[in-house]
């Protein structure tokens, strides 16, 4: 047991408020974050950038935003009496029902009396001398607090290409990510829309039926699979909260965590004709559980083709023109990329004020006043929708000065690419987490689940740390090394790392490639739990004593 220093608590920064923790972000993460810290007792507060609590689904009020897992899924299970009072009303629900949904949990929880909205953190720095993390705000706010969590959410950071000429456009622009929360009105308008990734696959078809002319600049097609969405049976929803609990119980031991039936044999073993008619099926069915197919899709390209040919074919059947056709049809590994879902997406191809421009080999060459120039032609438009997706999970951590010990910045720690232990701690960032962090299964799963699996894991931790006395907790190098190589060779085992995704940051010029999220729910909680039960093993867990301080390492 090593020895070392650490002086007294007090700090020479004079911050304004101490706090047990600060939370940044008021999302699903946030929330639940900050009801787990009232549970047991810790004094917390939350910063959240925008003017009300929901995080991702505040800001992306876009039409025709809704979420690609069912909404009996898509919610909470940490209080079975919010799971029987809330009442669904869409199979897969809309951006406006979850808003709803989460302002009635903060209303339900007593949230709101801890969380300061409009305030954007800064910059987060770790005292050494305190043990304690001093955060900066953009309202002026400086506090303390011996625990910093990050729930700042894996979508939420804006990606906008630096097109040449932009600040030029005399239209309006807009970005799925910051969408104005009093709508748009496109009647009328010629409007054009860049990017084909999920937003732009959900706005496109509503844009469409307002505009009177819609471009859509496409630089890589995306495979899409029809929601069949509709208003939830009151049925089935009976069925699924009179049996919640083991709803809920099975689910967790599904490699995403989402109740997709996993059909384990081989997509290339199977008989044609049976292998068509399972992926018939699933394409009626609708959704992501077309992934579940066959047990191989991800795994042999060879397989994925079969899968990839059957979309293709569909494709052709719903776009009247060939040519438009061939350009829609995605080239990558199906699922490589996130598998997108849609309503009508294909068929508004079909309408004659909707163009489709290809700029995969010629791209956008610069905005005018006017409009865009794509090989020497101007497309004349009188709005541009940015659909242009995100800095994936690292991109809301790296925009805060997050310093550590010595004064070092995250961004110098993972110049590299992000490096964490189980997704939720780094190196040399003492108390400080990262809910769904990289190198945790987030958005490969049901986000809820896997926030809800986080965020108690990190209130066991803070309470373990509390109750033995224990004044810091950090991984060490060794742990965090051997978890980053664990979550590489995971995915170099499968097709994910073939497509220039934005699970590998391949959207972002400049970001280092490396694939982000962990595959597979259940073992990763699994090592969860055995971290814990074995007293946080590949931790340091520091204890202050009136000056002096042990060192415990947990190998």
């Amino acid at each position: 047991m090593a020895e070392v220093k650490l002086n007294s608590m007090e700090t020479n920064q004079e911050p304004g408020v101490d706090f047990d923790a600060v939370i940044v972000g008021a999302g699903f993460a946030g929330l639940y974050m900050l009801h787990r810290m009232h549970g047991l007792g810790f004094s917390a507060c939350v910063f959240e950038a925008g003017s009300g609590v929901g995080g991702t689904w505040f800001w992306n009020c876009y039409p025709g935003a809704q979420c690609d897992i069912e909404s009996m899924e898509y919610s909470y299970q940490f209080s079975d009496e919010l799971q029987q009072e809330w009442v669904w009303t869409q199979r897969y629900a809309s951006q406006p029902e979850i808003l709803r949904y989460l302002n009635h949990v903060a209303d339900r929880f007593d949230l709101r009396r801890d969380i300061q909205l409009n305030t954007r953190v800064l910059a987060a720095t770790f005292n050494e001398t305190a043990g304690r993390w001093i955060i900066e705000t953009s309202a002026g706010d400086r506090v303390s607090a011996q625990f910093c969590v990050m729930a700042t959410g894996c979508l939420s950071s804006m990606n906008t290409p630096n097109f040449k000429g932009r600040e030029h456009f005399a239209g309006s622009s807009y970005h799925t990510g910051n969408w104005p929360h009093e709508g748009v009105d496109f009647t009328g308008k010629r409007v054009g829309v860049i990017g084909t990734g999920s937003s732009a696959i959900q706005c496109i078809p509503l844009i469409a039926q307002q505009a009177s002319h819609l471009f859509v600049f496409q630089r890589t097609p995306t495979y899409t699979i029809p929601t069949h969405n509709g208003p939830l049976d009151p049925e089935v929803q009976r069925e699924v909260k009179a049996n919640y609990t083991n709803f809920r119980t099975h689910n967790k031991q599904l490699p995403s965590g989402i109740n997709i039936p996993h059909n384990e044999v081989s997509a290339l073993a199977t008989p044609p004709e049976e292998r068509q008619r399972e992926y018939e099926e699933r394409w009626a069915h609708g959704g992501l559980s077309f992934l579940g197919a066959f047990a191989d899709l991800l795994f042999s390209k060879e397989a994925n083709d079969t899968a990839a040919e059957f979309i293709h074919e569909k494709i052709r059947e719903a776009v009247h023109d060939p040519a438009i056709a061939e350009k829609l049809l995605p080239r990558t590994v199906v699922g490589c990329k996130r598998l997108c879902v849609d309503t009508s997406y294909y068929q508004t191809f079909n309408r004659s004020n909707v163009t489709l421009v290809d700029v995969s080999s010629s791209p956008i060459e610069e905005i005018t006043e006017q409009g865009l120039t794509v090989m020497g032609k101007e497309y004349e438009i009188d709005a541009i929708v940015f659909a242009t997706g995100y800095d994936a999970m690292t991109g809301s951590l790296l925009k805060i000065d997050i310093r550590g010990k010595g004064g070092r910045s995250l961004k110098e720690a993972w110049a590299e690419g992000p490096r964490t232990y189980l997704g939720v701690a780094t190196v040399g960032f003492p108390n400080l987490f990262t809910i769904t962090g990289p190198g945790s299964p987030s958005v490969l799963t049901n986000m809820i689940p896997s926030i809800e699996q986080h965020v108690e894991w990190i209130a066991d931790c803070v309470l373990y740390v509390r109750d033995h006395g224990f004044a810091c907790i950090e991984p060490t190098l060794a742990a965090q090394d051997a978890w980053v190589e664990h979550v590489n060779e995971v995915a170099g085992a499968t097709l994910f790392p073939t497509c220039n995704s934005w699970y590998l940051g391949a959207n972002i010029p400049g970001k280092s490639r490396v694939f982000m999220p962990y595959l597979g729910f259940p073992p990763y909680v699994q090592k969860c739990d055995d971290v814990a039960a074995k007293g946080y093993e590949g931790f340091v867990l520091i204890r202050g004593n009136d000056g002096e301080a042990n060192t415990i390492l947990r190998q």
